[in-house]
């Protein structure tokens, strides 16, 4: 026969288990929690980091990508060093011919109007500077350019130094946006769109291209070469994109400068 004593303290342990056992299953309810929660944030958080490595939230490059004009070359300046003494005849003319991949590109520069640019291309082609390099970017919307003269192939090399500016005012006065037509066969200086910035890239225009006067504009393609330039284009960018690199590979084989 059970005493009154023995129930109480029974009825007393079957208080305490229930009570432990609902204390474990709250714990157990807040550890679910928490794991829930913590998937939660960490799909937030890689989401996050995802949109920003993928340039999502990269304002430059999204107003880059959507306004092709803005930079006809976004290269750094490279490490520095002396740019060449005036050694050639600034009141002749010269030729540019750059045998490539695509085929032959010729244009003639003048020395008269865009000295500093003409001598400039002449002692880096005498080096053979643009000897097996790629052109490395191509833009089919905004502007229609085919940009050279990097001989990483990346858009940031140069020769280490800056030439100034010339010949701005050769494509007439600016319109009301601030742009000029650079009508297409101009061969023109890129640069970082600092005055003064421009180093060894070039863009070859294959469609009139509205952009502000900045670039020194120093040659006239040929009509062989507009046309190489031109089915390059057509192939458009690798990516499919309106700015990058061609489709069609373009490497200068050999670049010579020659006195007219």
């Amino acid at each position: 026969m059970v005493t009154n004593d023995q129930r109480r303290r029974q009825l007393a342990r079957e208080k305490y288990e229930r009570q432990q056992q609902r204390r474990a299953e709250a714990r157990q309810k807040s550890r679910r929690r928490a794991a829930v929660i913590g998937a939660a944030v960490a799909v937030v958080v890689a989401t996050l980091v995802g949109l920003v490595v993928g340039g999502v939230f990269d304002k430059d490059k999204k107003d880059e990508a959507a306004d092709p004009a803005a930079n006809p070359s976004a290269a750094p300046t490279p490490q520095q060093s002396p740019s060449p003494a005036m050694a050639i005849d600034d009141k002749a003319k010269y030729t540019f011919g750059l045998k490539t991949s695509a085929g032959d590109i010729t244009f003639e520069m003048d020395a008269a109007k865009t000295p500093q640019t003409v001598n400039s291309f002449k002692s880096l082609a005498d080096k053979n500077y643009f000897d097996n390099t790629k052109c490395h970017r191509l833009v089919t919307s905004g502007i229609f350019v085919l940009q050279c003269g990097d001989p990483q192939g990346t858009g940031s090399g140069g020769p280490g130094y800056n030439i100034p500016d010339e010949n701005l005012d050769a494509l007439g006065k600016a319109n009301e946006q601030g742009q000029v037509i650079y009508p297409a066969g101009t061969v023109a200086m890129a640069n970082t769109g600092q005055p003064g910035s421009g180093g060894s890239q070039f863009f070859l225009v294959y469609k009139d291209s509205p952009l502000a006067p900045t670039y020194t504009p120093f040659g006239k393609i040929d009509a062989a070469g507009l046309k190489a330039v031109e089915e390059v284009a057509k192939g458009g960018t690798a990516d499919g994109g309106q700015d990058g690199p061609p489709k069609t590979p373009v490497t200068i084989e050999k670049g010579t400068v020659t006195k007219n």
